[in-house]
């Protein structure tokens, strides 16, 4: 069971900013996977200490129970054209659709831009390299800032899955900090290794560093590893339109806690083991289904969660977190404060700074325990 932090301070989004030069900002990721740097924070002391991540083996303990988030990132962006009623295209210039999530009969949220072109009832067309179209959609609805409701339907004559056309004319939904187009290399390298179940349009970036060969020790070492799946959607680099913390709404995101994932948390609860998440997603997956089952064993089931953790919560199952360096003012700052205290972090946060540590997705890491 975790400690709880004083919640006096810290109910501003203000408060949870940082100075980050530009320059820190990593735009491609580390040449090698798994080469990056490691902060680790001891929430207890508030001490840290420069690691690299190739030692977190070293750094776990036998019998801890690492969960991670095997959720895979789609190619989400795609760019195409309105066409008019004749199935014509108009000279209305690119547009850009970022899916955002299914619901359901073909249909995505998505952001459009220029949104000001796209109004319910158009239809949308998105060509391949050679310039025949593969994949139609039609704007059912209009939201704010730039929202979109789509039905999608993959060309007939294909006779193609929607995700096959996907992988085919989509691109990787890099974070808008990074700022170049996507590269072929971006394919592997802006997913894990572990990546399995189909669904996030952003990557759970902390497990961007693990590799064959860490997995493989951290086994040796006596470390159980499980899964869990939290799709991850744009949501997660939204910003805060808030001052207050108690104002702030997430946006749903599906997960899906498996029953031997829930069996081997109930286990390591009971013989009072550690458990390491790895990424912000699984802190919120974990931490969310430990409310729905509200003090009795988990069980496996899928659902949505759009929790929301800071300073003040309690922490029910998480003892400890792997994740990135985060944005400022951001709600998954907020979380990690929540789970080591404000002003820990964000001294940790400075010094990564005066460190020249790598920030964000591609960036360096954090331990937390």
């Amino acid at each position: 069971m975790t400690e709880d932090y004083d919640s006096s301070t810290g109910r501003l989004v203000a408060d949870y900013d940082f100075d980050l030069p530009e320059e820190l900002i990593a735009q491609q990721p580390p040449e090698v996977r798994g080469a990056s740097r490691m902060l680790t924070l001891d929430r207890q002391t508030g001490a840290f200490a420069d690691r690299h991540f190739a030692d977190l083996p070293l750094l776990l303990l036998p019998g801890d129970l690492l969960v991670v988030n095997d959720s895979r990132v789609i190619p989400a962006r795609l760019f195409g054209r309105r066409a008019n009623s004749r199935g014509q295209q108009e000279a209305s210039g690119e547009i850009e659709v970022m899916l955002t999530a299914p619901s359901g009969l073909g249909r995505w949220t998505a952001l459009v831009r220029p949104g000001r072109k796209v109004r319910p009832g158009d239809r949308l067309e998105f060509p391949n390299s050679s310039g025949k179209v593969v994949l139609e959609a039609e704007v059912i609805s209009a939201g704010e800032f730039g929202q979109r409701t789509l039905r999608f339907v993959p060309d007939a004559a294909v006779g193609r899955s929607f995700f096959s056309v996907l992988d085919e004319i989509g691109h990787m939904p890099l974070p808008p900090y990074i700022h170049r187009d996507d590269a072929v290399a971006d394919r592997e390298r802006y997913q894990t290794v572990y990546a399995r179940e189909r669904g996030s349009v952003a990557a759970p970036t902390a497990g961007l560093h693990f590799t064959p060969e860490v997995l493989a020790a951290l086994d040796s070492r006596g470390v159980e590893i499980t899964r869990v799946t939290l799709h991850v959607g744009l949501g997660t680099f939204a910003p805060l339109r808030v001052e207050r913390l108690d104002d702030i709404h997430l946006h749903t995101e599906r997960y899906t806690l498996s029953a031997e994932t829930a069996e081997a948390i109930n286990r390591a609860n009971a013989q009072r083991r550690r458990v390491i998440a790895v990424g912000t997603t699984a802190v919120r997956t974990l931490e969310h289904c430990a409310r729905v089952a509200d003090g009795r064993p988990l069980t496996g089931h899928s659902g949505e969660t759009e929790i929301f953790l800071s300073p003040g919560v309690s922490f029910r199952i998480v003892d400890g977190l792997v994740t990135n360096f985060h944005l400022p003012q951001s709600s998954l700052l907020m979380l990690v404060s929540a789970f080591a205290g404000r002003e820990r972090v964000l001294d940790a946060y400075r010094h990564a700074v005066a460190q020249r540590y790598r920030f964000f997705s591609y960036g360096d890491c954090m331990l937390l325990s």
